[in-house]
């Protein structure tokens, strides 16, 4: 009772700093209170108090012009860290430590350099600490009425000393992974609708405890759900655990163990979870408006009834993104995935974007789910995730979920539904499997996968996952292959021409494989002899202008589509490779690969096909002189510019 009671006077001092601002200077703790957080900076604390002070000073009035939000938490840390630090290492000088006086240089380079010894490494902690004190610092100085030493200041406005670390992007779910979420948060969803609806139904067959049970779990609920009783009057009238029933101790236990010790305040919390959603269950509707919208957590669960229009088939909603300070309108039309987005300019910037699920469908069963809770808790008017509990003091409390609550977190959701995800269980995680599927669905274009937010922002956070990485491989991959079957179409060497079976080569088979039959006729008589080739047509050669007779042939014949090779033509390509052998051992690998690579590689194609004995033959003819190859006298002289 202790502890708690600490709790209670700390939370009431910080409730009166707020109902009693210090002003700038003053002395006092300086508190912040924001949505759903309270956080505080008291000077008295630290043995430098004015330092504190003054750092909270300009604190405060960032947040105030700022409108930070939990981010403000990060300069209450550096603030602490770095005062803390103060008082260790100038001891009773402390005292005197301020932002105006001189000798803070070197306390502030020091601290920041011994931040990175508390995190472990790659942390991205450090270098957010020190800038937040830096921050605070610099915009001291950019007040004219506040001074500060001036080697401080350029201190805090030069290089950091320390890096930002590294961060590592967390990964979509995997595409069974999300199947099994969705599917578990409906199946949630609908006993949450089942098991509110029999605890009404049940309330209502009751009556007050004091006419008819203390034992009577309808009685109860009847007085729980009529405000005739408090949970605390459970607790006071509720006879000893052994005169109850053992239908009441099931009840009261549930799916966890009875504990004796805890066996009234277990039954109070079990008859309010029969009358109102609690912490943990509200994650399926969570789950449920991420994959329906495609938007962050933040926003699907940041707006209240008053945000929701419903249209004749859809759901309007404002949803506001907090870390961009976006405040959007988006219409969600109950229409298939197949639908292509449509964008209605109006006054409002109303932007239609057609779901894969029905958003106004989860919005409908939210509201109904947590119609009460909300009845009861009137302040809280930003959100439909409002939940009522019993805390161990039995005082019911209904506000706005805290979704990482312990016993409520997301974690604990997916324990209880038996989800099982590799990796970080984050609902982060989510809201990227929704984006890969729309740049998927967009056959990745950018521009329409970032809807919602900047191109830079969906390259730097949401195409780095597994998924959109194997798509752009096997996208690449695609594009290569097409440009290398593309290539292999164009010709550009000489077409091999074989003799089928024992058969030889006649006119008939050069005029089946494209040749007219001019041109067949012309090859087999020799009169298209080129060297290591025959040729189509030496007036449209590639090399030359049109109409003009081949200038480079025979060195160029086997990088030619004109070129045609008959088994004729063996003994002089066999020379031919005996020459671009001598030139492979006299010129440079990048120069030979330059001006006779290709040649090399078509040339070595067209005789791998070649039998031993076909080779061994051609060898022969070459030996007795039947065989010879006409070079220019240019091929046997090369310049390596």
């Amino acid at each position: 009772m202790r502890k708690s009671g600490r709790k209670r006077s700390e939370r009431e001092r910080f409730l009166a700093a707020l109902a009693n601002p210090v002003p700038a200077g003053g002395v006092g703790p300086r508190v912040v209170a924001g949505k759903g957080y309270l956080y505080a900076v008291d000077p008295a604390e630290y043995r430098c108090s004015q330092l504190a002070a003054q750092l909270a000073d300009e604190w405060v009035e960032y947040v105030a012009a700022t409108g930070l939000t939990t981010h403000g938490k990060v300069y209450v840390t550096g603030i602490d860290r770095f005062c803390r630090y103060v008082d260790k290492r100038l001891g009773s000088a402390a005292a005197s430590a301020s932002l105006v006086a001189a000798g803070l240089f070197d306390t502030l380079m020091g601290w920041e350099l011994t931040l990175p010894e508390d995190y472990v490494e790659g942390s991205c902690r450090p270098r957010l600490l020190a800038g937040a004190v830096r921050l605070l610092i610099i915009r001291r100085d950019d007040h004219s009425e506040r001074p500060v030493d001036g080697n401080l200041a350029r201190l805090a406005r030069g290089p950091a000393f320390i890096d930002w670390g590294e961060t590592t992007e967390r990964d979509e779910f995997k595409r069974q992974e999300k199947r099994a979420l969705v599917r578990a948060a409906w199946r949630s969803a609908h006993d949450t609708r089942r098991r509110l609806q029999e605890g009404w139904q049940l309330a209502e067959q009751g009556q007050h405890p004091e006419i008819g049970s203390w034992t009577s779990v309808p009685d109860l609920l009847w007085g729980l759900a009529h405000d005739e009783i408090t949970p605390d009057d459970i607790r006071v009238n509720v006879p000893p655990i052994w005169q109850w029933r053992p239908e009441l101790c099931d009840f009261a236990a549930g799916d966890a163990r009875f504990v004796p010790s805890l066996a009234r305040l277990q039954l109070c919390r079990a008859l309010f979870r029969q009358l109102y959603p609690f912490t943990r269950e509200l994650h399926a509707f969570r789950v449920l408006l991420m994959d329906a919208t495609g938007y962050a957590s933040e926003e699907v669960t940041g707006f209240g009834e008053s945000e929701v229009e419903f249209l004749p088939k859809g759901v309007r909603l404002t949803l506001l993104k907090n870390r961009a300070g976006l405040l959007r309108h988006r219409a969600f039309r109950d229409r298939t995935a197949s639908a292509a987005g449509v964008t209605d300019q109006t006054d409002e910037q109303l932007t239609v974007n057609w779901p894969r699920r029905e958003a106004s469908e989860v919005v409908r069963q939210l509201l109904d789910v947590t119609a009460r809770a909300r009845a009861k808790a009137p302040h809280v008017t930003d959100t439909l995730f409002v939940s009522g509990a019993i805390r161990n003091s039995f005082d019911p409390f209904f506000g706005a979920w805290a979704p990482d609550a312990r016993g409520g977190s997301f974690g604990e959701w997916l324990d209880v539904m038996g989800v099982q995800v590799k990796g970080d269980r984050n609902i982060g995680r989510m809201r990227k499997s929704v984006k890969v599927e729309k740049a998927i669905v967009t056959e990745g274009r950018v521009g329409a996968a970032a809807d919602d937010h900047t191109e830079e922002t969906f390259a730097g956070h949401y195409a780095q996952g597994t998924t959109l990485r194997i798509l752009s491989g096997r996208t690449i991959a695609t594009a290569q292959q097409h440009w290398f079957d593309k290539a292999l179409a164009r010709v550009d060497g000489p077409t091999d021409v074989r003799p089928a079976g024992t058969t030889e080569l006649d006119q008939n088979q050069l005029m089946d494989s494209g040749l007219s039959a001019e041109q067949a006729e012309a090859i087999m008589s020799g009169q298209l002899d080129m060297g290591v080739s025959h040729c189509e047509n030496p007036y449209k050669s590639p090399f030359s202008p049109p109409g003009e007779l081949c200038a480079v042939a025979p060195l160029r014949c086997l990088e030619c589509r004109n070129a045609w090779i008959l088994p004729s033509n063996l003994p002089q390509l066999l020379i031919f490779q005996d020459h671009l052998k001598r030139l492979r051992t006299r010129l440079a690998p990048p120069v030979f690969s330059r001006l006779w690579g290709q040649s090399w590689v078509n040339l070595q194609a067209a005789l791998g096909d070649r039998t031993p004995e076909e080779i061994a033959q051609a060898r022969k003819h070459i030996d007795a002189g039947d065989a010879v190859l006409d070079l220019p006298l240019t091929a046997n002289t090369e310049f390596d510019a």
